[in-house]
C-alpha cells in the first residue's frame, strides 16, 4: 500500500515559482506515493480540484489574492475532512508561509502526525519577520513544531536553526537536464549582437534596476523574462536612460518555453539582493550559458568566482557592467565557467537525485 503524504502550500501550478516547480519535479518522480495537497484558490479561473501530475489539488478560498490569508482556516478545515478519509502518514508545509501555519494548525491537531517543512524563501529573513508583524510568535513555532526541516541552501539552514528549529538537512532545487540542455542552444554563436538574459519576478530584491543601469554601459542587449509589481517602474528607467530599444521586456514566458531563451543569451545576470538559492541559475548553467550573481543567501552554494561564474557587487551597476564585459572578452574564461557550470549541476542538481534524498526524508519521517 502506498504511503500518503498532504501538502501545504500557498499556491501552485498553473502558477509558477521556484518552489511549486521543485514540488512537481519531486512528487512526479516518486509514483509509489500518494500525494494530496490543499492550496489557495487566488485566481477566478483555477478548479477547486484538479489532479496535476501525481498530486490531488484541492484549492480552498473564492478564487481572489485574499484567499492565501484564509488558507490556514479554511485548509484546516478541508484538511481534517481530508485525514478522516486518508489517514495520512505525514504533512509537509512549502515554505514557512500560510502553508506553514496551515501546517502548524494541523499539527496541533494531530501532534502525534509527522510534519516536514520546506523552507524555499528569496526574501532576506529580517524583512519575512517584518511582514509576519503581530503573528510572530506563531511563526517561530512553525520552525519549533516542526519534525523536520528541508532546506534548499546553506542560507536557509542557517536561518531555520536560528529560528528554534529542532533538525533538518540541506537538499536544493534541482534542474530538468532532458529539458535544460547546452544542446538546446541552437542559436549560440550564430549572431553579432551580444545578448545578456534575466529571469526574474520583476521586484526590488532581484536587482533588476542595477541591471539596466548597467546595460546603459554596454553594447548588448538585455531580454527580461518575467513580470512584476516593479514593471512600470523598470520601464520609466529604461526610458530615462534612453535605451529602450536595448531592453527588452518579455513578460511571462511559460516554464517550458524558457530553454530556447537561455539559449539565445551570452550572459545570464541576476544581480539579487537577497536569494533562498536561485533555480533560474542552475537552469542557465544547464544550458551553458556562463552566470553572473552577487555573493548573497544560497547563491554562494554554488557560484565559485571565477570557477562557476562570476560575483558582481550588490547595488553596484558599474562591477555588473565589468563583469559582463569580461565575460564578452574573455573567450577562455568564457568556457571554463561553461564546462565547470555544467559538471556541477549535472553532479549535484539533477532533479532524480533530489528526488531520491526526498524520499529518504519521507521514509525517515
Amino acid at each position: 500500500m502506498s504511503k500518503k503524504i498532504l501538502i501545504f502550500s500557498t499556491a501552485y501550478l498553473p502558477l509558477v515559482g521556484g518552489a511549486e516547480v521543485a514540488v512537481r519535479e519531486i512528487t512526479q518522480r516518486l509514483p509509489n506515493w500518494q500525494f494530496d495537497m490543499i492550496t489557495a484558490k487566488i485566481h477566478p479561473g483555477l478548479a477547486k480540484f484538479e489532479r496535476i501530475g501525481n498530486i490531488n489539488i484541492y484549492r480552498v478560498g473564492f478564487g481572489i489574492e485574499f484567499d492565501k490569508f484564509l488558507l490556514p482556516f479554511l485548509g484546516l478545515l478541508k484538511a481534517k475532512k481530508l485525514e478522516q478519509k486518508n489517514h495520512y502518514n505525514l504533512t509537509w508545509s512549502i515554505m514557512a508561509s500560510y502553508g506553514g501555519f496551515l501546517g502548524l494548525f494541523f499539527k496541533r491537531s494531530y501532534p502525534e502526525k509527522p510534519w516536514l517543512l520546506t523552507l524555499q524563501e528569496g526574501d532576506p529573513p529580517k524583512d519575512i519577520l517584518r511582514k509576519v508583524g503581530v503573528f510572530k510568535r506563531w511563526f517561530y513555532q512553525i520552525f519549533q513544531k516542526a519534525d523536520y526541516f528541508q532546506a534548499i541552501s546553506s542560507f536557509l539552514y542557517d536561518w531555520a536553526m536560528k529560528m528554534g528549529a529542532k533538525s533538518g538537512e540541506i537538499v536544493p532545487n534541482g534542474v530538468d537536464l532532458t529539458k535544460f540542455s547546452i544542446f538546446n542552444s541552437q542559436f549560440s554563436n550564430k549572431k553579432d549582437e551580444k545578448i545578456i538574459i534575466t529571469v526574474s519576478r520583476l521586484v526590488k530584491k532581484n536587482g533588476v534596476d542595477d541591471l539596466i543601469k548597467a546595460i546603459a554601459q554596454l553594447d548588448v542587449k538585455l531580454l527580461i523574462l518575467g513580470k512584476g509589481p516593479d514593471e512600470s517602474k523598470l520601464r520609466k528607467l529604461a526610458k530615462d536612460l534612453k535605451i529602450e530599444d536595448k531592453v527588452i521586456f518579455l513578460g511571462h514566458i511559460e516554464y517550458n518555453n524558457l530553454p530556447k531563451y537561455y539559449s539565445m543569451a551570452d550572459i545570464f545576470v541576476r544581480p539579487s539582493l537577497s536569494e533562498g538559492l536561485g533555480n533560474v541559475f542552475l537552469e542557465a548553467m544547464a544550458c551553458g550559458v556562463p552566470i553572473i550573481g552577487t555573493p548573497v543567501g544560497g547563491i554562494l552554494d554554488f557560484l565559485e568566482d571565477r570557477k562557476t561564474g562570476l560575483f558582481c557587487q550588490v547595488n553596484n551597476p558599474q562591477d555588473i557592467a565589468k563583469k559582463i564585459k569580461e565575460i564578452l572578452e574573455n573567450n577562455e574564461l568564457r568556457k571554463s565557467m561553461v564546462n565547470n557550470g555544467l559538471n556541477l549541476v549535472k553532479n549535484k542538481y539533477s532533479w532524480d537525485k533530489i528526488s531520491l534524498k526526498m524520499e529518504k526524508i519521507f521514509k525517515k519521517l
